[in-house]
């Protein structure tokens, strides 16, 4: 795996890359960064390439403005896929990356030859939902980015991670406090303004998988098939023992299951 910058439209996204071959493109979830993906990096299927961006105001990415609307992601990440210049990609978006994924599919579908849909859900903030959002961006000016993760973490794992990997809380807030409280603050109003995309989900033809983990209590199972029963081309894979972040849970249950997956899409 290595490590590059790429122009991407009017931004410069660090990316991480590993392999050869046709072009998946992984997006994090807030408030991590493209490090979250490392062990999807290190495990690719043979004949294909990982990439997985820092999104802008996250990481070492960044743009002369910030990027406060999921289409301003979405944006960043069409021109990052006309810089690989490889043709239609597979998107691969877990919680906010699996929303920036949807709104790439409504911007650009010819853009994308598969989607994957990890621990997100399609609709928009409820009122309650927004007016945490706008709390939490004014913890994280006047507190900075460790207060952001400190409240989030207790949901971000499921259950038997706790338990059982305690460490992984520590590897997920190191993730976080690499990013700066503005671009914190940035992701939550792209987060609390994005549309609603159940009126898109009949509209995706192209190959889809939904992933959930079973313990995920920020975007539960019941969200996950939503999604697979309004996507006519999807399959739904719940994996036990993960909960928000099931790609960093049971990386060995999701890698097995988007190799599988992977197998099935055309050449």
């Amino acid at each position: 795996m290595h490590v590059r910058e790429v122009a991407a439209g009017s931004v410069t996204l660090s990316v991480a890359e590993a392999g050869e071959g046709a072009p998946i493109v992984f997006l994090h979830a807030f408030p991590l960064t493209a490090r979250m993906w490392s062990a999807q990096l290190d495990a690719l299927p043979a004949g294909w390439r990982g990439v997985a961006p820092d999104l802008r105001g996250f990481g070492r990415s960044r743009g002369a403005v910030p990027a406060r609307h999921v289409a301003d992601h979405a944006e960043d990440v069409l021109a990052l896929v006309a810089a690989l210049d490889a043709g239609p990609v597979v998107l691969a978006g877990l919680s906010m990356g699996g929303y920036i994924a949807l709104e790439c599919w409504r911007r650009r579908p010819s853009s994308i030859r598969g989607l994957v849909l990890a621990d997100t859900r399609a609709d928009a903030d409820t009122a309650d939902a927004a007016a945490t959002r706008v709390a939490m961006q004014g913890r994280a000016v006047r507190e900075g980015t460790a207060a952001v993760i400190d409240a989030m973490l207790p949901k971000l794992l499921g259950a038997t991670s706790r338990t059982a990997n305690p460490h992984l809380a520590v590897q997920v807030r190191e993730w976080a406090m690499a990013n700066g409280a503005d671009g914190v603050v940035d992701a939550l109003e792209a987060l609390r303004t994005r549309p609603d995309s159940r009126v898109t989900l009949a509209s995706i033809t192209c190959p889809t998988l939904v992933i959930v983990g079973e313990e995920d209590l920020i975007t539960p199972p019941s969200l996950a098939a939503v999604i697979a029963d309004g996507v006519t081309t999807a399959a739904l894979t719940r994996i036990p023992g993960a909960g928000h972040l099931a790609n960093v849970e049971q990386p060995a249950a999701f890698n097995a299951t988007l190799a599988r997956w992977l197998h099935t899409l055309t050449p």
